[in-house]
This record gives C-alpha cells, sequence and structure tokens, in this order.
C-alpha cells in the first residue's frame, strides 16, 4: 500500500490519522512480519487492523547457492504458483533480480519462462515480498526487474511496487538503484519513461529484425526500430540510464556483422549495451558464444563510441537464469 491507502484504510477504521505515518515506518522502514510488532499503536487498533489487513510477507520456500556466491530464491505466491529471485553479492554491490510474472507471454526463444506460458501478473505485494523477505536485504544496493515475466505487461503493478520502494515513506531507495528490463512494449515503454525515472534496460539481442523475430516473437508487435525510434525522444544524457541487453550466441549473432548492424541501429543514442553469455537451456538448439568473441565484438563497439560491457556469467551451477527452477517446482521434477 501507498501511505495514500494506508490513510485512507487508517481514516476507515476510525483510528488517528497519524497512524498511517507510524504503519508505514513499521512496514517500509522496519520491516516488521507481524501488526502485533507495531508497538506504538493501540492493542484496540493493532486488533482492528488485524481483522482486515496483514503484513503480506512469506519467506522463500527453497533455496539453491552458487559456489560464486549466487543464490537463487524460490517463493510460493497466494495462487499456489511458482517465481524465483536471484540475489547476487559483487564486492560492494548486491543485485536482487525479482520477477514481476509468473511465466511470461513473449515466448522468446531462449528463455525457460516463456516455456512455462502465462499465468499471471504478480501482486504489488508478491513484487516487493521478494525484497522483504529476503534472507539478504540488509545487503541490497540495488534490484533489477529482470526476472520470470515482461514488466511493461504487469506496469500498473511494477510502476507501485517502484514507487514504494523509491518514496520517502517507503523504501527511500534512489531510482538510480532500481532498472526494469522490457521488450518493449510500446505504450508501457511511452508509460514508464513519463511516469517513472527509474533506469531503463531494453532486451535487443539482435539488430537485424528477421533474425529477432526468430529469437523474440515481440519483435512482430514492436519493432527494435520503432522502439530506438521512441527512445529517441527522451533525455539519457543525465541521471537516467538507458542501457540495451544483448545475449550472444555462438555462431548466431555474436561476430561483428552485428556489431556494425548494432552501431548503425543504436547511432547518437546516448546508451550503453550489456552483453551476456548465453546460458544453455534445456531442448534449446542454441549455445553461448566464446570469450574470444565477445571480447572483440565489445571492443568494436567501445572503439566506434557506444560504451559495451561483458556481463560476468554468475550462477551457472544453479541454473541462475530464471524460469529452471519454478518450471521444475511445478511440474514436480528434481534438479
Amino acid at each position: 500500500m501507498t501511505l495514500n491507502e494506508i490513510s485512507n484504510a487508517v481514516k476507515d477504521l476510525k483510528m488517528p490519522g497519524f497512524t498511517a505515518k507510524q504503519i508505514a515506518q513499521w512496514i517500509y522502514g522496519k520491516k516488521v512480519r507481524s501488526i502485533d510488532e507495531m508497538t506504538n499503536l493501540s492493542v484496540k487498533n493493532r486488533e482492528l487492523l488485524k481483522e482486515s489487513f496483514e503484513i503480506g510477507c512469506s519467506v522463500p520456500v527453497e533455496k539453491m547457492s552458487s559456489v560464486d556466491g549466487t543464490n537463487k530464491y524460490l517463493f510460493r505466491t497466494p495462487e499456489g504458483n511458482y517465481i524465483e529471485s536471484v540475489f547476487i553479492p559483487d564486492d560492494d554491490r548486491a543485485t536482487l533480480c525479482v520477477s514481476s510474472q509468473v511465466g511470461c507471454k513473449m515466448n522468446c526463444k531462449f528463455c525457460m519462462t516463456g516455456k512455462q506460458g502465462f499465468s499471471g501478473n504478480l501482486s504489488v505485494t508478491d513484487i516487493l515480498n521478494q525484497l522483504y523477505s529476503l534472507p539478504e536485504r540488509e545487503r541490497l544496493t540495488n534490484v533489477v526487474f529482470m526476472g520470470q515475466g515482461e514488466p511493461f505487461d504487469n506496469l500498473d503493478n511494477v510502476l507501485k511496487a517502484t514507487q514504494i520502494l523509491t518514496a520517502d515513506y517507503g523504501y527511500q531507495w534512489s531510482p538510480k538503484r532500481i532498472t526494469v528490463s522490457s521488450v518493449g512494449l510500446r505504450k508501457g515503454l511511452e508509460r514508464f519513461l513519463n511516469e517513472s525515472d527509474c533506469h531503463l534496460a531494453i532486451s535487443l539481442h539482435c539488430p537485424i529484425p528477421s533474425l529477432r523475430l526468430e529469437l523474440m516473437p515481440a519483435e512482430k508487435a514492436f519493432p527494435i526500430k520503432e522502439i530506438v525510434e521512441t527512445l529517441r525522444q527522451y533525455d539519457f544524457s543525465h541521471q537516467r540510464r538507458l542501457s540495451f541487453e544483448y545475449i550472444c550466441f555462438g555462431g548466431l549473432n555474436d561476430s561483428l556483422v552485428y556489431a556494425k548492424e548494432l552501431l548503425k541501429l543504436l547511432k547518437g543514442l546516448e546508451c550503453r549495451v550489456n552483453l551476456i553469455r548465453f546460458h544453455q537451456i534445456p531442448n534449446v538448439d542454441l549455445k553461448g558464444s566464446d570469450m574470444d568473441k565477445m571480447v572483440a565484438f565489445r571492443d568494436y563497439m567501445t572503439q566506434h563510441g557506444v560504451f559495451t560491457t561483458i556481463r560476468a556469467s554468475r550462477g551457472e551451477d544453479i541454473y541462475a537464469a530464471c524460469g529452471l527452477l519454478s518450471t521444475a517446482k511445478q511440474q514436480g521434477i528434481e534438479i
């Protein structure tokens, strides 16, 4: 709930107006797990709250730990579905990759979540619980909406979650600590750019439309060239960062031919490109690029004016790419 929603709830229960800020502080500041812990509220008011509300937190039902320190958590939603979050520590940074949907409609060829089909949107509670109930929550420095689902396909709840994360009454995070990733749903893209100050990452993966369509069916409805033209209408030279995610598939999109096409596509746009080595998933005939090719791709892009990085592969031994653990759980398969 936002502070306004808490205030309305307090008013409906005929509790003093100032208790709304107290409740918000208990939840978002002190992260209590029960209403009984709100000790500066009277016993009577706590009982009133308990009749209509609950904190809504639920601990992970499963954990997988990598040799590199990455932890994958499986959460069960109130409807009985499963979603994943991945905690990634890196020196003085710690990033949580959160999910926004159960399954996904986009059905990208390289993504295990898309193989599940779509089961539903996560509520704001489901989204925030991934942070709230994370064992390492006090270590978090960044959150990325790059887990299961397409964030712009559940934009109302994603925007509300980021609002609470950045609000004075909420988590009090800077928008610069939050990145939302999308394949580029047009209406959602424009709304996000107009209503949020969080960083944006576009799942690009191929600059040539015909091949991108083979990898990402969303290219048909949301062509990458139109997405880039929309982005050109916004200023990314100040606080907000624009990045493009580019998974490198061996022998498919990792040659300098594609680097040259990518430069043409992004020419004049203030952005960065993140190269990601493909983590193989079952029953998909794609393989990861080798490091020499990725280094050559990165260096060519950087030499021609587009800042490009290679994202370190993390958690491969625990299937850190989202979708594998929840798919197995929902199908009753041991991994």
